[in-house]
């Protein structure tokens, strides 16, 4: 039975969605030692970001397909360890969009208008409003470092209440940068214009300590700043210090370097200017449920032999992308299965030549679906989308790329596959026609027209009177049932291609009489 362990709390709309196909059990709050233990038994693993999914867990985890991570931040999982194991990893890129961009927000309101200091202060007995006098952000300077989705949520909603918004992204386009009515700006300016600075990136080596001393020293002296992104962006000492000093008129964060914050953390010494939250961003009812349902959906999908929507070790497989490119993807994987069954030898190189509109798709997901094709017929379950580069890599197989923008041989474009390896090369295109209909349009440069079929056969041979019969006559003494042929020929009684649709697969002693015909030079049984 298919097998589901839940190790953090999740909403139960995604265990409800779960328990369609798996029998879930909800383990929380297990030591390292403990799920390691168990582990081995399960299909798929949903975290949140209390589990720590450590190099060992994943070689513990034999049967494991898919870990889902029920938020957006992936760090808590051993993704390259994941990857290298064909372990699908999963998150939900947009489901706690709206919660975090709002919590970010509120506290940039927060430190405006000194709300929590005010709050404890009348709590207290008090009703001091002097103390409490604070600033408008209309007309204010907003720099948004990170136009990601929450970053473009909240600079959506600064502009709508009368900020000047300014970014800093470095993949985003000027044009992009426009149509949100930003200002595009370097990061060092950000920080020496801005009234306030909101950050939203990811942790990664180039951004830990992004926000040092350095940084934080050219800011205005009543400027303020929030981080609700990424614990470790922020130096936090530093921060403390800038505080203390007045270098900066405020700060306030929801994540930590490490959480927990640690009872000595210099930041606990702050007593003014500072707001803290215990990483709250994604703690909403509606964003827990919205997380909880997208990655329980796409683990369900994934047991259920589907493609998952937001698949964090996919090289350019995002959702949108699969689903417009889902009958070029399996036109890809197709054409790499049957080129390789008709190779019969080890590979060396695989040329993925795109023509006319495939040539203005992505190409990394398709040469990612071509490698998975071609490695399929070889290593079975043990490829997929996540892992068949690396297999390729270490196989030794030199991928090439080719773009030809030109070539027109079909209205949308066709893909090549060319293999060369120890027993030479060969060579097949395909096309996508209307209503995502796949069909094999030349063998080895020969032209045919042709839909792929479970069973094949393909031939290469003398184009001379009396083959094909004999080849019919053969299979049908073997009971093989032929449901379409093609035979594809550039000059009269040249060399010539035939591909047969069967309905059954070829037996091994039927080959061994096919390659005896004469005229016939290979024989190649392909199953798709």
């Amino acid at each position: 039975m298919t097998k589901v362990l839940v190790s953090d709390p999740i909403d139960q709309a995604g265990i409800d969605i779960l328990s369609q196909v798996a029998q879930v059990d909800q383990r929380t709050g297990l030591s390292p030692e403990e799920l390691k233990s168990i582990i081995g038994d399960y299909d798929a693993l949903m975290i949140r970001s209390g589990t720590q999914v450590t190099a060992d867990l994943i070689e513990a985890a034999e049967r494991l397909r898919i870990i889902g991570r029920a938020g957006v931040g992936v760090d808590n999982v051993d993704v390259p360890m994941a990857t290298q194991r064909g372990v699908l990893v999963v998150n939900s890129p947009e489901g706690n969009t709206i919660a975090a961009a709002e919590h970010a927000l509120t506290l940039l309101l927060s430190l405006s208008r000194h709300v929590p200091q005010a709050h404890a202060s009348t709590m207290a007995g008090g009703w001091d409003r002097k103390k409490y006098v604070g600033n408008e952000l209309y007309k204010k300077v907003l720099g948004v470092v990170g136009l990601g989705k929450i970053g473009s949520h909240v600079a959506k909603v600064a502009k709508a209440m009368g900020m000047d918004v300014m970014a800093y992204d470095p993949f985003i386009s000027a044009d992009r940068a426009q149509q949100m009515q930003v200002r595009l700006s370097t990061l060092e300016g950000l920080f020496e214009q801005a009234d306030y600075i909101t950050l939203h990136l990811p942790r990664t080596p180039d951004t830990e300590n992004l926000v040092n001393a350095e940084l934080l020293a050219t800011m205005k002296p009543t400027a303020r700043i929030v981080n609700c992104a990424r614990g470790g962006i922020v130096d936090e000492p530093a921060l403390a210090e800038a505080l203390k000093s007045g270098v900066i008129g405020g700060a306030a964060l929801d994540v930590y370097a490490k959480e927990p914050l640690a009872a000595d953390s210099p930041l606990r010494s702050v007593q003014e200017r500072l707001i803290l939250t215990p990483h709250l961003g994604a703690s909403t009812e509606e964003a827990q449920e919205n997380v909880a349902t997208d990655v329980a959906e796409q683990i369900r999908d994934v047991l259920l032999g589907l493609p998952a929507r937001s698949a964090v070790n996919i090289p350019g497989l995002s959702a949108e992308i699969m689903e417009r490119l889902k009958p070029h993807l399996q036109l890809a994987e197709t054409l790499g299965l049957l080129v390789s069954q008709l190779s019969g030898g080890q590979v060396q190189e695989l040329e993925v030549r795109l023509q006319g509109e495939f040539a203005e798709h992505p190409s990394q997901p398709l040469v990612v679906a071509a490698l998975k094709g071609l490695l399929s017929h070889a290593l079975g379950d043990r490829i997929n989308y996540v892992n068949a580069a690396l297999e390729a890599k270490g196989r030794g197989i030199h991928v090439l790329e080719v773009k030809d923008e030109a070539s027109q041989d079909f209205a949308a474009g066709s893909l090549q596959l060319t293999i060369r390896g120890d027993q030479g090369g060969h060579s097949v295109t395909g096309a996508v026609f209307a209503d995502s209909d796949l069909r094999i349009t030349s063998i080895d440069e020969f032209p045919v027209n042709v839909s792929p079929s479970k069973h094949m056969l393909f031939t290469r041979h003398r184009d001379m009177p009396g083959i094909i019969g004999h080849l019919g006559s053969l299979l049908g003494e073997h009971n093989v049932n032929i449901a379409s042929m093609q035979v594809g020929r550039r000059i009269v009684r040249g060399d010539a291609v035939m591909v047969l649709s069967i309905d059954d697969p070829i037996p091994s002693s039927l080959l061994a009489s096919l390659h005896e015909i004469e005229g016939i030079k290979e024989a190649h049984p392909v199953t798709l």
